[in-house]
């Protein structure tokens, strides 16, 4: 047999047409205009065995590109950070693997309880109070945050940094023309949100300041600054996109005052994988408690005293009025969150600052093996585990000549940023080795001249 499943024959066809009482598979689009539909077979290549299907596809994934075989120095909101071996094995076991929305609590505690050790979690890496486990990813999390600050404050202007990641602006944007809100970008200046630009926009319209933490480039914004022009306008909400792991050695959001702290999770046990899926979470202080999308999971007693966990707030549509819910969201990002939680305990906090402060490290030393390569950095203030060169050459070329030797290079910011044609954003984790760091510095500099 060729097949792993039994495939639906033409004998299974035929009865399925004489159980539903017509002739031929066309009659069950009999309603369809016939000048519409398409009257010829579609231009697929014909069925192969199972083996063969493999091959075929073995042979085309080969042509990737992959972090196990090349260094890879790209970052830009998808990082290649250590993942404990035992993110795979926890989260391949069939209860979690297979578990969906935890409506039934009795049946449900492991997987309540992980969302539940997730949110505790990200509630201590963000020194927020609350924190629910059921965003996509980071980019959404951060618009759902805008559509709640005009809704709980009842104005509509929004003013978002443009150091955020650009992604993540465009989703804001496409949420915002659904809820008809203001946005306006605020300009940056040396690789930092520019406050004098930040300043002249407050004003009594104002829903929301959006950052982000460390921004884009990779640079870490002066929250405390930001929290101060902010406390001069009443009702203005302060929300924060934040790199988790950079918070295992940054002061965290929530003592600048942020009202709402979301980002992605992937940085903790999820893979690159093309770009997703990711895991989204989102974190708010107890006032805002009602207002947060998705589910929150509780942990309470039962009638003998055992402790145990129950979902305890779903401001979705799903389970209250359409016109009270926070949030359309009707899936989860459970399993994805499990892979994060399990990593985060495994590597514990101590390991977490470790992690964060190597990150630190290495891209200081990768900083300045650039500037002696004469390799311009090309802004000045503080950092995370990201920074900005400026080449002599587009940066899509640089990356082909980069990828012959076995290297990924970083993020083209031209693609994003008029004003930053031939800059590069670089990214080195913990798992680049020193040896990794100086080849790719010296190859950078040789094709760059």
């Amino acid at each position: 047999m060729g097949f792993r499943y039994l495939p639906m024959t033409e004998t299974d066809k035929q009865e399925m047409l004489e159980t539903i009482g017509i002739e031929s598979t066309n009659e069950l689009f009999s309603d369809i205009p016939a000048d519409i539909r398409l009257n010829k077979e579609l231009e697929l290549k014909k069925p192969t065995s199972e083996y063969e299907l493999k091959r075929e596809l073995t042979e085309l994934s080969r042509k990737n590109i992959n972090t196990a075989e090349y260094s890879s120095f790209l970052g830009a909101g998808v990082y290649d950070h250590f993942i404990p071996s035992v993110v795979d094995h926890v989260i391949s076991r069939s209860e979690f693997y297979t578990a969906y929305t935890p409506y039934q609590p009795e049946i449900s505690q492991g997987e309540l309880q992980a969302i539940f050790e997730f949110q505790t979690m990200i509630c201590e890496l963000t020194g927020m109070e609350i924190a629910n486990s059921s965003m996509y990813d980071g980019g959404t999390a951060l618009a759902e945050a805008v559509t709640l600050s005009a809704g709980y404050t009842k104005r509509k202007k929004i003013l978002v940094s443009k150091t955020i990641h650009p992604e993540s602006r465009e989703v804001i944007q496409s949420y915002g023309r659904g809820q008809n809100l203001e946005i306006v970008e605020i300009d940056h200046q040396d690789g930092m949100t520019d406050l004098d630009h930040l300043r002249r926009e407050l004003d009594a319209d104002t829903a929301s300041v959006v950052m982000q933490y460390p921004n884009f480039f990779g640079q870490i914004e002066p929250l405390e600054e930001v929290e101060k022009l902010i406390g001069q306008e009443k009702k203005v909400m302060f929300l924060v996109s934040s790199n988790p792991l950079s918070l295992g050695y940054l002061t965290p959001p929530g003592d600048f005052g942020a009202d709402i702290v979301v980002g992605d999770t992937q940085v903790f046990g999820i893979p690159a994988q093309f770009g997703g899926p990711h895991c989204g979470y989102f974190a708010v202080t107890k006032q805002l408690m009602r207002k947060v999308p998705g589910r929150l999971v509780g942990q309470t007693v039962d009638e003998e005293g055992v402790r145990g966990f129950v979902l305890t707030l779903q401001a979705r549509e799903q389970h209250i009025r359409r016109d009270k819910a926070t949030s359309n969201i009707c899936s989860n990002q459970a399993l994805n969150a499990l892979a994060s939680s399990v990593a985060m305990t495994s590597i514990g906090k101590q390991g977490m600052k470790h992690m964060a402060i190597l990150n630190m490290q290495k891209t200081h030393y990768a900083k300045q093996l650039l500037a002696e390569s004469q390799l311009p950095i090309v802004f000045t203030g503080p950092f995370f585990n990201e920074i900005v060169v400026k080449l002599k050459s587009p940066v899509i070329e640089v990356n082909k000549q980069l990828r012959k030797k076995g290297i990924i290079g970083g993020y083209d910011l031209g693609k994003t940023y008029s004003s930053l044609h031939n800059h590069m954003l670089i990214a080195v984790t913990e798992i680049r080795s020193k040896e990794e760091i100086e080849r790719f510095v010296q190859e950078l500099g040789d094709i760059n001249g």
